[in-house]
């Protein structure tokens, strides 16, 4: 079977989720671009999206509009040469509604899982639950006389686990996008024990239409991005309470390593802003999921089970914005931080003095904004983590403790079977995680 019969048929499972809308985006575009090659007239291309909810995929329906017209407005010069035989399609507007046809044409929501029965490829972003993927995939290869291809965006459970709960004798790769799909770069991609060949050929030739940068990783549950997600999730709450014990309070703990963890390591984001991006809930069932695979290491907190017995959750919503968690936030900005002693959010305004009195004197960082791609980034990073070194303060004692502890949980994803080389992880951490500076560095040295 060629690439293009492969995905003649296709469906999508979670297809209206924050993960699979995005994956139903990408895989419409490249079938309806496959359908408008001159070869392939005649063949029909279908995309089946399927969800749950009549409504969720009413609303993705109208996301796949919007974000196909602006790819249509980028890419409206080669449409012209795509559309050159329909005389009838003379200005930009018309080729670009012509465009938005064709690629919403391929598209048929449903919430009938049995229009998986048809299809050649299953592209799956639905719960991180092994037994209810196992459950879905089972009743799909079951009733599937094609022994269709199974891809799944997992971040955490391990794909043999999978492949052989549910029987499907390699027939399955870990794709693991990173959010948002139609964004981020970065692709782990994952074999199962017993992943077919044909199917590792065709995920890399899939990967290289959309453009992806692809990072593969051992079959480890939490594999590379997750790996080093959560253990420095993990590391944070030890910082924690290494400050609670200086003095300071769970609040105006949780505040400084949020800062330290973004200001001071430069990063995009602050480690429990992360974990608010990601959802605190979703956190904390990947360290379930990843926690009886691991060996001599415990891979969950009594921090992120107090913050969900409080009703702390994180996460987004559905335009994107942030919604409320271990910080509070306003357009945006952070404005308060849950203190889950007392159950209440803290003002920052009520502790920032006090806590950046309780962390000293510190070097200025280089912004982030400054370093990130920057070819000359060492010249900024250097000098200031040189400074970073020599500093005496509470602050930059910490800073430096989690600039080594990041170095050492990279290495440990390599030294423990996770990651291929030390570069697979850099690239996870730059790509995905849009760090400045790979976490296996030696600016500590």
């Amino acid at each position: 079977m060629t690439y293009e019969e492969r995905l003649q048929h296709v469906s999508v499972l979670g297809a209206a989720g924050k993960m699979g809308s995005g994956l139903l985006l990408l895989t419409a575009v490249e079938m309806a671009d496959l359908s408008l090659k001159p070869g392939n007239k005649g063949r029909t291309f279908v995309l089946n999206a399927i969800d749950v909810s009549d409504e969720a995929l009413s609303g993705v329906m109208r996301y796949l509009r919007a974000q196909i017209l602006k790819i249509a407005e980028k890419k409206v010069v080669g449409l012209r040469a795509v559309y050159a035989e329909r005389r009838e399609l003379v200005d930009n507007d018309e080729i670009i509604a012509q465009y938005i046809f064709d690629v919403m044409n391929v598209v048929r929501p449903t919430t009938r899982l049995e229009a998986a029965y048809d299809s050649t490829m299953i592209f799956e972003a639905i719960k991180e639950d092994s037994a209810l993927k196992i459950k879905i995939f089972s009743q799909i290869n079951q009733n599937n006389p094609k022994q269709p291809w199974f891809f799944t965006n997992t971040s955490s459970i391990p794909i043999t686990v999978i492949d052989e709960g549910a029987g499907l004798g390699g027939r399955i790769i870990g794709f693991h996008f990173y959010n948002p799909p139609a964004v981020q770069k970065l692709v782990e991609l994952i074999h199962s024990k017993h992943t077919l060949k044909e199917v590792g050929e065709f995920a890399l030739a899939y990967a290289k239409n959309l453009r992806k940068v692809v990072v593969p990783a051992h079959d480890i549950a939490g594999f590379i991005g997750n790996g080093h997600f959560m253990r420095d999730i993990l590391y944070a709450v030890e910082v924690i309470h290494t400050l609670m014990d200086k003095g300071m309070s769970i609040s105006e703990a949780i505040y400084a390593t949020n800062r330290i963890s973004q200001e001071y390591l430069v990063r995009p984001m602050g480690i429990f802003q992360l974990i608010d991006y990601v959802g605190v809930d979703v956190c904390s069932f990947i360290m379930f999921v990843m926690n009886p695979y691991t060996k001599d290491e415990e891979i969950h907190t009594k921090l992120l089970d107090k913050l969900l017995e409080q009703g702390i959750r994180g996460g987004q919503y559905s335009d994107g914005s942030q919604k409320d968690g271990v910080m509070k936030y306003e357009k945006g900005k952070i404005v308060a931080v849950y203190d889950p002693l007392k159950s209440e959010y803290v003002p920052v305004s009520l502790m920032q003095a006090a806590v950046e009195a309780k962390l000293g004197a510190m070097p200025a960082p280089p912004a982030w904004k400054a370093v990130v791609g920057n070819k000359a980034k060492d010249d900024l990073l250097k000098p200031y983590f040189s400074q970073l070194k020599s500093a005496e303060s509470v602050g930059a004692e910490i800073a430096r403790n989690y600039v080594k502890k990041s170095r050492e949980i990279g290495k440990h994803l390599v030294s423990g079977g996770v990651a291929f080389n030390d570069a697979d992880v850099n690239t996870v951490l730059l790509t995905g995680f849009f760090h400045a500076y790979g976490p296996i560095n030696d600016y500590m040295d």
